[in-house]
């Protein structure tokens, strides 16, 4: 018995670190953690779950794990996979092993849209923005300011695993090329221009699942993401100000 609650444990951590690497919310993470477990029947667990780490145990037996997340990022798809195999768990249609496989099935799965892809829409996101802040004249210009900035982020968060430094560098990159359009004659509203390129750098996921978790009564994690929030929008701010500076 202790060695099937072991194995049950095992699914629900990987279930619930998929989740959170993924920018799942806590209380989701923690409601599909615990639908899990009770599927399989173990009826009294408990998780405790922060942006950085999850600890899950159970109820009258020595079991208890602890799990540390050291890196998040946007890819909702895996999360709606997890969501999907956790109803198909919940419903009878996976055994236990068959949950384990199909969840490091997802977890071996790369990123939902390479980096070209990625570029391509936040230099369109930018573009479109920038537009309508400040005219069709801004379309191509914001087009190249972003899709540079968000290309530059990639790169750099690759190399410096601190996401202030390449948030910071990204958009440093972004107001020296709206800079340099502005010195060549391309553009004039440099403000709007800035303003389109940064947008997609932006932490809407972040404050959104920030609000989420407060409204859900998890007040340390709805901080903390707030605070990771914070740091991004002040990382992008001082990146601006910094090239406006030597401007």
């Amino acid at each position: 018995m202790t060695e099937r609650v072991d194995d049950i444990v095992d699914v629900c951590l990987l279930a619930g670190k998929l989740m959170l690497e993924s920018g799942g919310e806590t209380y989701r993470v923690e409601d599909t953690m615990g639908r899990i477990a009770a599927s399989f029947g173990v009826s009294r667990s408990h998780s405790y779950v922060t942006p950085t780490g999850i600890m899950f145990s159970v109820e009258g037996t020595n079991v208890t794990r602890f799990i540390r997340i050291s890196e998040r990022s946007t890819d909702l798809s895996k999360v709606a996979l997890v969501n999907h195999i956790s109803r198909r768990i919940s419903s009878g249609e996976l055994s236990l092993d068959g949950a384990r496989k199909e969840l490091e099935r997802v977890q071996q799965l790369p990123l939902g849209y390479p980096l070209w892809q990625q570029t391509a829409a936040a230099a369109a996101a930018s573009a479109c923005f920038a537009s309508l802040l400040g005219g069709m004249n801004h379309f191509l210009p914001s087009l190249l300011s972003g899709g540079m900035a968000f290309w530059c982020f990639e790169m750099m968060h690759r190399f410096v695993k601190i996401r202030f430094f390449a948030e910071f560098f990204a958009a440093f990159v972004a107001g020296g090329i709206v800079l340099l359009m502005e010195s060549a004659g391309f553009v004039r509203d440099v403000g709007n221009m800035m303003i389109g390129s940064v947008m997609p750098l932006v932490p809407g996921l972040a404050i959104t699942n920030a609000v989420r978790d407060l409204m859900a009564g998890h007040l340390i994690a709805g901080l903390s993401r707030g605070a990771e929030a914070f740091l991004t929008a002040f990382a992008i701010g001082t990146g601006i100000a910094f090239i406006l500076s030597i401007r």
